[in-house]
């Protein structure tokens, strides 16, 4: 019996959305037909401690590679840790492609996506390729030199996964958009899926009788973030700018594990800030941990909101929780924000700014910051359900 193959870079138990999100499509589709998924290791995010245990239980077939994991941000781990899964991908193809109807493909870029793509290819096998972030551009941007030698290398590779995919998935219409005109591809070879949260999960703990912010004299105003604290998170700029804001009787919470949490750790330390928290998050408690705050913090660096929408605004908004975005002013995560009339957005990476913001939504009323979270949570279940998102990508799939 031939059957899909999903293969996903992240799966559960790792705590992050994209994963869940390949969990919730393999779950979809072998609800109509025999599903196989392919994952390496769980390793994501650094230093996470994985309950592999509490996995849900699930009617597909999911196989562990033994291929090199680097879960900490280094060229050249990443470089070997793409080539390897991709290699074990391609064998495992090879072997078995009499057997494969059709590939799902979430894999690390761009040499996995590579040796996957060819290897469907070759056996002419339909793929959907999903893209969580445009490649090369978000890596050659850092480099301090040869960005434009590697670039154009690099793209030709991207050039060749996405001209060769059946279908290619967004998860933002600026990508949509960027990735047609730069890859020379028709505007329908994309689809629009955005990362989505299950709305359940929030609503089932969601008690409409506490869900508004109620601060007083004796409770600390609680702003959140919650998330991966690695180094395109630029944790490190809101804490700084949360101590020199000095809102009275507020505390900052940091919620979620990461590269970068001991340095945060550490300047919180240096700053004499005793108001900044820092906690983990036990899987699947995302819900329970927002409820404590009364705003909830979206910072992404200068230019890189554009390329999608970060999997934790829906959360946000999921919580019934007001947001104060610091990002790129005319990208889709900003224009999610100001459509849904549910915070604030300031420019990315300007101290003055963010410090304006995180006083003046602490003078809002409870009424106010209540009727924000309400409409942020209002646009989420229009836009990033899971039972609205989850429909588009099994029609896809099963249209191929």
């Amino acid at each position: 019996m031939k059957y899909k193959l999903i293969i996903s870079c992240v799966f559960p138990p790792e705590p992050t959305v994209s994963g869940q999100v390949m969990f919730d499509v393999a779950t979809a589709l072998s609800e109509t037909g025999k599903v196989k998924v392919i994952t390496p290791k769980p390793t994501r995010p650094f230093n996470f401690k994985f309950d592999e245990k509490r996995v849900a239980s699930h009617n597909f077939e999911h196989l562990v590679t033994d291929s090199f994991t680097s879960p900490q941000m280094t060229l050249l781990g990443r470089y070997k840790e793409s080539k390897s899964f991709g290699k074990w991908c391609y064998d495992y193809i090879t072997e078995n492609h009499k057997d494969i109807e059709l590939v799902y493909m979430n894999a690390w870029p761009l040499f996995s996506q590579e040796a996957i793509i060819k290897a469907a290819k070759k056996y002419n096998i339909p793929c959907v390729t999903i893209i969580q972030d445009i490649y090369p551009e978000s890596l050659t941007n850092k480099l301090p030199v040869g960005k434009g030698l590697i670039q154009s290398i690099l793209l030709k590779k991207d050039r060749f996964i996405l001209q060769n995919s059946t279908k290619v998935l967004c998860i933002s219409d600026n990508m949509k958009a960027y990735l047609a005109k730069t890859r020379n591809l028709p505007l329908d070879h994309f689809s629009v899926i955005v990362n989505w949260q299950d709305e359940n999960t929030f609503i089932q703990y969601l008690d409409e009788s506490t869900a508004a912010a109620k601060h007083t004299e004796n409770t600390p105003f609680t702003y959140m973030y919650l998330g991966n604290n690695g180094p395109v998170a630029g944790v490190e700029f809101l804490i700084e700018c949360f101590v020199k804001a000095a809102v009275p009787n507020s505390r900052l919470v940091i919620a979620g594990s990461g590269s970068k949490k001991e340095d945060c750790e550490n300047l919180a330390k240096s700053l004499n800030a005793h108001n900044v928290e820092f906690m983990s998050v036990p899987e699947g408690k995302v819900p329970q941990t927002q409820a404590i705050a009364d705003v909830m913090l979206l910072p992404v660096k200068k230019n890189g909101a554009y390329s999608s929408i970060p999997s934790k605004l829906p959360a946000y908004m999921f919580s019934k929780k007001p947001i104060i975005g610091s990002l790129d002013v005319d990208s889709d995560t900003a224009k999610a924000i100001s459509d849904a009339d549910a915070g604030i957005v300031v420019e990315p990476e300007d101290p003055e700014k963010l410090v304006g913001a995180i006083r003046e939504i602490a003078s809002w009323s409870s009424e106010k910051i209540q009727q924000k979270g309400e409409n942020g949570f209002k646009y989420a279940m229009e836009n990033f359900s899971k039972s609205g998102n989850l429909k588009k990508i099994t029609k896809i799939i099963e249209s191929l």
